[in-house]
């Protein structure tokens, strides 16, 4: 029989529980779908495609959409499904066995798991005060050890913290040999990106989505934005044709709805601020948050008790309590103020 690596026959996947239930804040979707208008655009736009041929494979017209967004030649954008696909890429051709991937904890897993699914070394640095990157610490990581991929997750995933820009340009400026990856799956409820740390001779790409702000969770796209090295050196990995033609239309598609998203935008950080209010009134620690979400604290409550008791009244979360330094607590996605209400009432019938 086959047998699969044995570097990874220890591993688990990555799991997200699936509950049947009334109200799902677990996975930092949008409460809403893309506007109806979006919608009708796509379906018109999708009788013309010729299912019989292969898409266009440089994604040429989304490519140059998105470069004329972020206003950067059109070289220094790839596309791909999802932004997981971007991180799979950045670590086939620039981790790898005798390579590195360094990762700030509790941060987003996927780093992590993406990085030993290929083969790349993990070396895991606790972040510091208020769940920020402790430069001395990242200083010291970068200064010893093979050279590989760093991850910056800015707002990060789950505690929903921005990085310091002066701490991410330090990083930039002392890399060395590393690539810099700024992963910015929530950049746009931040209010501020890192974009402008890209040029020509930085070891930095940006990773972006549109599955959270364009509410596309369902289509699976994402991009990145570098310099023409590195997207030379994802192009290197990608398969043939990986993003297909439906996704590439609706990419397109979804920029001319930039002030729709944008008011969308507004909305849900709105609602993130009305529950870290109502959070605090009831007597629960919620962390600040720059993201789609909040991470909230059950203190001397079980946190897993705490989750039960929330699935049991139709809401899910996503209980974070063994995640590396986050004990005790849970993550609740921003959704609908109606959905945000079912949580809070469910919330407090829990504590109760």
């Amino acid at each position: 029989m086959a047998r699969i690596r044995d570097d990874l026959r220890a591993l688990s996947g990555y799991h997200s529980p699936q509950v049947d239930v009334t109200v799902r804040l677990n996975t930092n979707e949008a409460p809403f779908s893309p506007p109806p208008a979006f919608a009708h655009a796509l379906a018109d736009r999708l009788g013309s495609i010729d299912w019989n041929r292969y898409p266009d494979r440089a994604a040429t017209d989304l490519r140059a959409r998105l470069a004329a967004l972020h206003s950067v030649p059109e070289n220094w954008i790839m596309v791909a499904n999802g932004s997981n696909e971007v991180l799979q890429s950045i670590l086939l051709a620039f981790g790898g066995p005798g390579r590195r991937a360094v990762v700030f904890e509790p941060g987003y897993q996927m780093h992590a798991q993406i990085a030993r699914n290929t083969g790349t070394t993990v070396e895991v640095v606790e972040r510091g005060e208020g769940f920020l990157i402790d430069v001395d610490r990242a200083l010291e990581a970068l200064n010893d050890g093979p050279p590989g991929v760093v991850f910056v997750t800015s707002p990060n995933n789950p505690t929903g913290r921005s990085e310091p820009r002066e701490t991410v340009r330090t990083l930039v400026d002392s890399a060395g040999d590393h690539l810099i990856v700024i992963d910015e799956a929530y950049v746009q409820f931040a209010g501020s990106d890192l974009l402008d740390l890209i040029d020509e001779e930085a070891p930095v790409v940006v990773t972006r989505t549109f599955s959270k702000t364009w509410g596309m969770a369902g289509l699976r796209l994402g991009y990145a934005v570098a310099p023409p090295s590195v997207v030379t050196g994802l192009e290197l990995v990608t398969l043939p044709y990986h993003v297909d033609a439906a996704k590439l239309i609706a990419g397109e598609l979804a920029l001319d709805f930039i002030d729709e998203m944008n008011t969308r935008v507004a909305g849900t950080v709105g609602e993130r601020e009305r529950l870290r209010s109502r959070l605090a009134e009831l007597g629960v620690s919620v962390a600040p948050s720059d993201a789609n979400f909040v991470l909230i604290d059950t203190a001397d409550r079980s946190a897993e008790a705490v989750w039960q008791g929330l699935v049991d009244r139709g809401v899910l979360v996503r209980d974070c309590s063994g995640w590396p330094g986050l004990a005790g607590r849970l993550r609740v996605t921003v959704g609908s103020p109606s959905e945000n209400d079912a949580f809070l009432t469910a919330l407090e019938e829990v504590l109760r």
